[in-house]
């Protein structure tokens, strides 16, 4: 990294007709002499938590080794690359997932309402919802104060369902992992375009009449920013504007994406009901252009705090791009059957693939003297173990990127029904948002909050 004498504010944007762009970490923001200001950008931190749904093969998930150093199991193959960035936790429960005495089912939205809360949900149909505060969202209270979004809440699935969801369950407990207070859950967003204009701008308004009015346009944000952007390389040093380059050419490349999708949504497909909104085609197309929006966001210091719901609790959704045209859930209740539970495997594999591409981009990704991964605390996992009986504990949990240490390219097995909050204490702790306590948490995990 050159250190210059003339230096830009950490805080750039680019601003044109109804666009604003922040700017990743240049070094021209470095001041000369500026090692301490380097060592502050470079040790921000950050939190991203991905979910996904159903339950998962747990054979096929956990390690061999009791402790310490693991081989990756078949569901866990495609994160090789970074092995050594991983820690696989087991050993964790989410009690407050179990139905209380009288309860019955709703498992699945008891799992995702808990998940980032540790607290059991009220059981309603009505507006009297509540739960507690997320884990995100206590990081997002801290985080927030630096950044322009205090937090981003992501899906892949509709966030329009309404009503009970199962089994007595407002439909508000599966379609968000984020509670502001107990009783505010906050919206998800799966519309490309939305979280695009979020992040960017470059819209009148947020309703559908601007964004297809803006779609006829074909215009890029970037457009408005042309003449910001010439007079900024004009400004900077030359590997300056080379990061630019791949920034910007990265913001085109959704662009394009997200207009393909829109396109397409406008085709006649007979026997299928056209999506709304521009949704890409395929799951694998809509999670890697959700993926790609989050290290944007990351690069641009837009946000500290992102959740991501890859796929709803109880989802029908079929896979017919891997070759299974069995619905989700539906596989995840196999009876042990032989060929259900390879297929859910097979699933399971295949949202690890995504978290893959992800953790790809964010090593890819330059932020300070390291990579975005080395700064990104990123929590994967489900609220179910096995989908068959659907159990809460002895949970698929995993921990990817942070700052390099001896839990790092760990199996942590920790004791029995250990609290899933005690993780999350820990992980907060270690984004720099230390609190003592979280749901049904009873104290922290060392070797993690250690790190």
């Amino acid at each position: 990294m050159i250190i210059t004498g003339k230096f830009l504010p950490r805080r750039t944007f680019l601003r044109g007709m109804g666009a604003t762009l922040a700017l990743p970490l240049l070094d021209s923001m470095i001041p000369a002499f500026g090692s301490r200001a380097l060592a502050s950008e470079a040790g921000i931190k950050r939190l991203a938590v991905a979910y996904v749904p159903n339950g998962i093969q747990m054979e096929k998930w956990t390690p061999a080794a009791a402790a310490g150093g693991f081989d990756l199991t078949p569901t866990l193959e495609p994160l090789a690359p970074f092995h050594n960035r991983l820690m696989i936790v087991t050993g964790l429960a989410n009690k407050p997932a179990f139905p209380a005495t009288g309860e019955g089912t709703g498992d699945h939205v008891r799992a995702a309402s808990t998940f980032l809360t540790g607290v059991h949900p009220k059981k309603t149909e009505g507006p009297d919802i509540r739960a507690g505060v997320s884990m995100d969202q206590l990081a997002a209270r801290e985080l927030g104060q630096h950044t322009q979004l205090t937090s981003l809440e992501l899906c892949i699935d509709s966030n329009e369902l309404i009503g009970a969801c199962e089994a007595g369950y407002s439909c508000a407990y599966a379609n968000t992992l984020s509670w502001r207070n107990p009783t505010t859950p906050l919206p998800m967003e799966n519309q490309p375009r939305a979280v695009f204009e979020r992040l960017f701008g470059d819209s009148d308004d947020t309703t559908r009449a601007a964004r297809l009015a803006r779609i006829r346009e074909d215009r890029s944000v970037l457009d408005s920013l042309l003449g910001e952007v010439s007079r900024l390389k004009r400004d900077v040093g030359s590997d300056d504007r080379g990061k630019l380059a791949q920034y910007l050419d990265a913001i085109r490349d959704i662009e394009r994406r997200i207009q393909k999708a829109e396109q397409q949504s406008d085709i006649e497909l007979p026997l299928v009901e056209r999506p709304t909104g521009g949704i890409p085609a395929t799951f694998k197309e809509h999670a890697r252009m959700m993926f790609d929006m989050q290290v944007l966001a990351f690069q641009c210091d837009l946000t500290r705090v992102i959740t991501f719901l890859m796929s709803r609790e109880v989802s029908p959704r079929t896979y017919t791009e891997i070759g299974i045209s069995d619905p989700h859930h539906g596989l995840s209740h196999h009876q042990n059957n032989p060929a259900q539970m390879e297929k859910l495997a097979k699933i399971n594999r295949f949202h690890v693939e995504q978290l893959a591409y992800f953790l790809e981009k964010l090593q890819a990704t330059p932020d300070g003297a390291g990579t975005l991964l080395d700064q990104v605390t990123l929590l994967y996992g489900c609220g179910i173990s096995n989908s068959n009986l659907h159990t809460h504990d002895n949970l698929p949990i995993l921990v990817a990127g942070g700052p390099a240490g001896p839990a790092q390219g760990r199996h942590l097995r920790c004791d029995k029904d250990t609290p899933l909050t005690n993780l999350q204490l820990s992980l907060l702790s270690r984004v720099g948002v230390p609190i003592d306590n979280l749901g049904d948490s009873t104290g922290r995990i060392g070797l993690v909050d250690g790190v």
